[in-house]
């Protein structure tokens, strides 16, 4: 029979491209940045991008080989998590620790999961996670812009929010406050949105990231609601405790996780306002982490925090069916 019908609930509209077609959209938006890691950290910037891509393309056709699934790194889903990774990692990161992060993510967050569309956590930051508990020196060592062109390996130097945080402690920016000065910090703005601080490869520079969220918005891809929540809710407590706003917002991996990882459809509740939940949720929770936790650093942590809690936000912000009868408590119906 020729002439069959699909019977099935709503939505009807279907697009089998979608997923593969947003996961490149998404690759392009990100080769701004990956540019800038090479023009800040030198090339081998792109040869820790190209190991992590390379490992979790690899990792993912031979899990689905082994469990008989069918292939389907063309997707390019392994392609963003592997750029993801390694925009979380130091430019010194050893090549293994590449390739064992990879498989992390691939293997252990998403593949023993089910595959796309059933991990429970993002699978570059769980393998972000998984590699600072397990090599938190390497992991937490970091390169000063243009060390390529020195005669050393590397050059210890502080991030921005390791700046932020001793800053803090020594309470200058406190007393900057009082008296209505700026507080005196190695890295100023323009050096935040150029990315010429120490950092990881794919974070630091502001503007690269910025051009590729723009892209992504323009197209439909990302939408607006989870990182105008969190950069807000750091914003706002930012402020609150005296702290310098924008220079929170600048630095670290705050503008990445917000728009790039915190945004994963997967991970991340799809109604309006769950979105806006979770978006002050990880803003919550890292600013947090970043004022009173052991870590300079903490969108990590919070947007793995809120992928447990992602789908019960989901359930509460569900709006109900049109038509259908709210529930009346006590069990009456």
């Amino acid at each position: 029979m020729d002439n069959r019908f699909i019977v099935s609930a709503s939505p009807h509209l279907k697009d089998p491209g979608k997923s593969s077609s947003v996961m490149w959209w998404v690759c392009i938006a990100l080769a701004p940045a990956a540019a800038a890691s090479a023009w800040i950290f030198g090339l081998r910037a792109l040869l820790l991008i190209a190991v992590c891509v390379g490992t979790a393309v690899l990792t993912e056709a031979l899990t689905q080989l082994a469990f008989k699934r069918p292939v389907t790194v063309a997707d390019g889903s392994a392609t963003v998590t592997g750029i993801l990774l390694a925009f979380t990692l130091p430019p010194a990161t050893p090549i293994w620790m590449c390739v064992i992060g990879s498989f992390a993510a691939i293997f252990l967050v998403k593949q023993l999961f089910g595959g796309l569309g059933w991990n429970v956590f993002n699978p570059a930051l769980a393998a972000r996670a998984i590699l600072l508990s397990s090599f938190p020196v390497a992991i937490t060592t970091w390169s000063a812009p243009g060390w390529y062109f020195q005669a050393v390996d590397s050059v210890g130097a502080a991030t921005a929010v390791d700046a932020v945080g001793t800053a803090s402690a020594l309470g200058i920016m406190k007393e900057a406050a009082k008296t209505g000065a700026a507080a005196s910090m190695p890295y100023g703005y323009m050096n935040l949105l150029l990315g010429t601080v120490p950092g990881s490869l794919g974070e630091t520079c502001k503007i690269a990231l910025l051009i590729g969220a723009a892209l992504l918005i323009a197209k439909g891809i990302l939408h607006w609601r989870i990182p105008a929540a969190y950069l807000g809710t750091v914003a706002v407590l930012s402020l609150v405790v005296g702290r310098d706003p924008l220079f929170d917002l600048l630095s670290g991996g705050l503008i990445l996780g917000a728009f790039f990882m915190a945004t994963d459809y997967v991970t991340s509740p799809t109604t309006p306002v769950g979105r806006l939940i979770f978006g002050a949720g990880c803003g919550l929770l890292t600013f947090l982490i970043r004022v009173y936790g052991g870590f300079p650093e903490g969108v990590c942590y919070a947007i793995l925090l809120m992928n447990c809690v992602g789908p019960l936000i989901e359930n509460a912000t569900k709006p109900r069916k049109f038509g259908a009868r709210k529930p009346v408590k006590g069990g009456a119906r």
